[in-house]
């Protein structure tokens, strides 16, 4: 019997804005390109971008935190 697949971690919150000028989610953090390629990202890929998002989300505006 095989295991079902693990479930993908995300930082989807579900408010999808996405900042126009960075091409950035103000919901996530992520970029465009990421958010597409999020599915099939390796562990390793996701990793790296969740580590860099409260980077990112300190750039932002405030009202977008």
């Amino acid at each position: 019997m095989t295991e079902p697949p693990r479930a993908i971690s995300t930082p989807c919150v579900q408010v999808c804005i996405v900042d126009g000028a960075s091409k950035t989610c103000l919901g996530c953090h992520r970029t465009l390109p990421e958010i597409a390629r999020w599915s099939r990202m390796t562990d390793d890929e996701r990793a790296a971008v969740m580590a860099e998002l409260p980077v990112r989300a300190e750039k932002l505006d405030p009202k977008f935190r």
